[in-house]
């Protein structure tokens, strides 16, 4: 097919989605279980057995309207787009805003976003500097076919290497070392309490952490809410806005392996204006996850998906189809806000005032028709991007 043919495909499919009879349009916040605007997908695998119930207090965590399993976007805003995902929410990281989402505070299983609380978890405690000998027992329980940053046996990186092979290439190696340092006597199991001690702190109520990679495990969950808390607090440190914006990192040479290249693996870095970072996830249970954060004209936005389908958008269709309706919202546009461990769980007047945390932040210099044309070809072409990914290795 030639390039011009392409992108008409292209731009006719995107304008198809954009205006699809299966989304609905926003409704006020606060409207119970309002059915979240979805794309047919194929069946999806069976699911194991599911996590507990999410405390009914738990549920609304953030504002009362975040306590809905259906979709919460503020009254009068543009129509929500349609994704495959089934839970999301975007949110405005320097105010603290929620400014929509779907199931915001619904148990899904992670994948890879999971090294988020890792980062989060372990960036104040562990020395870029020091170097640490990666051990045999780090390795014995990977999947060969899993994503791998690709470390070996007996040979020596700094931390920070290992968290360029987190971040960049998703390297279920990576977190296994690094949790194991950070887990001090305890070792890797260890680490992954530290990430259940973090999570608590940061009030991400529905995440449990059973493995440090975000590799499938028992009683392992999180919440599209909560990824957005964990990914603010992460995002607020220089050294994980350094790591997650590198585009090439280069690990020095082992014996039996020579140096080599990582790169980063978010392909939004060079398609989607203003992105900063993002992290991707996929396990055959999880299907695909993303955290990802844009910005555009002082404001930053975090946009956090789970349970997403391959097509017809794929994770990263999705996240940009997402940021571009929560860009075209006006920054006091908000169904809730997100908490700080410092807030206190009863602070009626934050819930009051939609929880601002921090001033109002600028508006976007994008029209709305704008932002929805160059999503279009955008939306789509993310779409595209991740069927081609290596969307079946386990992330």
């Amino acid at each position: 097919m030639t390039s011009s043919r392409v992108l008409a495909v292209v731009v006719s499919v995107g304008l198809a989605s954009a205006a699809g009879p299966v989304a609905t349009p926003a409704r006020a916040a606060g409207t119970p279980h309002q059915p979240c605007p979805t794309l047919e997908v194929p069946a999806r695998p069976s699911a194991t057995p599911s996590p507990p119930p999410v405390d009914l207090a738990d549920q609304s965590v953030g504002g009362p309207a975040l306590a809905t399993s259906g979709l919460v976007a503020p009254a009068g805003a543009p129509q929500v787009p349609a994704v495959t995902a089934t839970s999301w929410v975007v949110a405005d990281l320097r105010s603290g805003l929620v400014l929509g989402g779907c199931g915001p505070h619904e148990h899904r299983t992670p994948a890879s976003v999971q090294k988020l609380l890792l980062a989060a978890t372990l960036l104040p405690r562990l020395d870029p500097r020091q170097v640490v000998e990666v051990k045999r027992d780090d390795l014995h329980d990977l999947d060969p076919e899993s994503s791998l940053m690709g470390v070996v046996p007996g040979g020596r990186y700094t931390v920070e290497d290992l968290w360029f092979g987190l971040l960049l290439e998703s390297g279920n190696d990576a977190a296994n070392v690094l949790a194991r340092l950070g887990g001090g006597a305890a070792g890797r199991a260890g680490g992954v309490q530290a990430m259940n001690d973090e999570a608590r702190r940061l009030r991400a109520n529905q995440t449990h952490a059973a493995t440090p990679s975000g590799l499938d495990g028992p009683d392992q969950y999180t919440s599209a809410y909560d990824l957005a808390l964990i990914t603010r607090a992460a995002f607020a440190r220089e050294d994980f806005r350094r790591y997650l914006a590198t585009r090439v990192a280069q690990i020095p040479a082992q014996p039996g392996r020579s140096a080599f290249a990582i790169t980063n693996d978010n392909t939004m870095m060079d398609g989607y204006p203003g992105m900063l970072g993002g992290k991707t996830g996929f396990t055959d249970l999880a299907r695909q996850t993303y955290v990802g954060v844009a910005e555009r004209d002082g404001r930053q936005l975090v946009v956090t998906l789970l349970g997403a389908e391959t097509a017809p958008l794929g994770s990263l269709g999705a996240a940009a189809a997402l940021l571009n309706w929560g860009f075209s919202l006006s920054p006091e546009k908000s169904v809730g806000h997100l908490v700080t461990p410092e807030e206190k769980k009863d602070n009626p007047v934050a819930l009051a005032a939609g929880g601002r945390a921090g001033g109002p932040a600028g508006s976007s210099s994008l029209s709305l028709p704008a932002a929805l044309a160059l999503g279009t070809v955008l939306v789509v072409g993310f779409g595209v991007i991740a069927g081609r990914r290596r969307h079946a290795r386990h992330r």
